[in-house]
């Protein structure tokens, strides 16, 4: 008996995967994902390969979250339009530019500036994706499996993170950038195609009216009466001022200067941070209907930040990458639980505005990761991490005395 309760419950998340719509939900997560973790692979190597200057790597990866901070309303029209034809055109439109990338490298007329010029486009379309594919995880499952969907969209995010970049960095070596957009405008195409046959879901009594911009600040005064959805998204102010900037700007700067490895060593530490993360979203899935999310979400934080000051103190390879185990294992627990806390506390018809506002809460990377480059370049990458780690710790414990509902969420 016992036996067949374990397999039940290790089988769970696949259960899941039979709702058909979310099924399509999933697969168009994952898919474009993908798609994008391949094309800043292959955008970055790119510029480098032709220009030969980080400065403008930098800045091509900074054009794709350039108009990040419309994404307040990005979440509003998707509350005004029908969810999955939304995210079905967004992705089309992404296919597009995918497409034409590789028609200006066919034909020998690509510029750099074409590269700006099509990214920071692609990315104000980019903008409307989040929201209509995270609210359509709740528009697809009834309340009690949301957590689980949660899961599984944070895995497929992981997911994507270990293959795109293995799959673009293959695909260009064998065949040049050409064959890499090749690969990410396939599968734009096929997200788009995936949410395209997402069946209508009918989960608003009534459409908000009158002009977009009264329809954000009716969200915005929605989100200000509920605690346990503005303490979620100052976590999220904070863990992308502190906590994304340690595996994206320090990892590289330990790998070379602290643990003296190169660019294999770094491999392994961003493989490992991956693993963990990977882990820990599918071992989430498998909980049917999670509670004391709020708790769950604080004390992820807290662990993630505090691996940050342990893996600051280590000189040892085997041990960092341990120890990134359990920092990827804290980021996809964070994750899990936020993305939870605001689809069950949401009410349906607010939630592409709610998401919205999560993806304009990513906006306060371009600061974190900025002054954690400062700041080791200031002192080091060991004082750099222990310094944002604390503040990670001190911002959300100080967050947590002032939101009660929250800690009960």
């Amino acid at each position: 008996m016992r036996i067949n309760t374990a397999i039940r419950q290790a089988t769970y998340p696949i259960a899941i995967l039979g709702e058909r719509n979310f099924a399509l939900v999933w697969s168009s997560v994952w898919t474009v994902q993908t798609g994008n973790q391949m094309e800043a692979l292959i955008l970055a190597w790119y510029v480098l390969e032709v220009t030969g200057s980080p400065l403008l790597v930098g800045l091509i990866a900074s054009a794709r979250m350039g108009l990040n901070f419309l994404a307040i309303f990005s979440g509003a029209i998707a509350d005004r339009l029908p969810r999955h034809r939304l995210l079905a055109f967004v992705e089309l439109v992404m296919t597009c530019f995918g497409a034409s990338v590789l028609i200006l490298m066919l034909t020998g007329f690509l510029q750099v500036w074409h590269l700006f010029a099509i990214t920071l486009s692609a990315g104000l379309v980019r903008i409307f994706q989040m929201p209509s594919a995270q609210a359509l995880i709740g528009d697809t499952l009834p309340p009690d499996k949301i957590s689980n969907g949660a899961a599984l969209s944070s895995m497929a995010q992981n997911l994507s993170t270990i293959l795109g970049p293995f799959v673009g960095g293959l695909l260009y070596k064998t065949w040049g950038p050409e064959g890499g957009y090749i690969g990410v405008a396939l599968l734009y195409f096929t997200s788009s195609i995936c949410a395209f046959f997402v069946r209508p879901v009918r989960v608003t009594e009534s459409q908000p009216r009158g002009s977009v911009l009264g329809t954000v600040m009716e969200g915005l005064r929605y989100v200000k009466g509920q605690q346990v959805l503005w303490a979620t998204l100052a976590i999220a102010v904070i863990i992308n001022l502190t906590g994304w900037p340690f595996h994206t700007a320090l990892l590289a700067i330990f790998a070379s200067n602290v643990l003296e490895t190169g660019p294999d060593g770094l491999g392994l530490l961003t493989a490992s941070f991956g693993i963990g993360a990977l882990a820990g979203s599918l071992g989430w899935a498998t909980f049917r209907n999670l509670q004391h999310i709020g708790k769950l979400m604080i004390l992820s934080v807290v662990v993630w930040h505090g691996s940050m000051l342990v893996f600051a103190l280590s000189s040892n390879l085997y041990l960092s990458l341990a120890i990134l185990l359990v920092t990827g294992l804290a980021f996809s627990s964070t994750q899990v639980m936020m993305l939870t806390a605001m689809l069950r506390t949401t009410q349906a018809d607010y939630r592409g505005r709610v998401l919205g506002l999560r993806v304009l809460a990513i906006y306060a990377y371009a600061f974190g990761g900025a002054g954690a480059g400062f700041l080791a370049g200031l002192w080091g990458a060991p004082i750099a991490a222990v310094t944002i780690g604390l503040a990670g710790i001190v911002m959300t414990c100080s967050l947590v005395v002032f939101t009660p509902q929250l800690r009960r969420a």
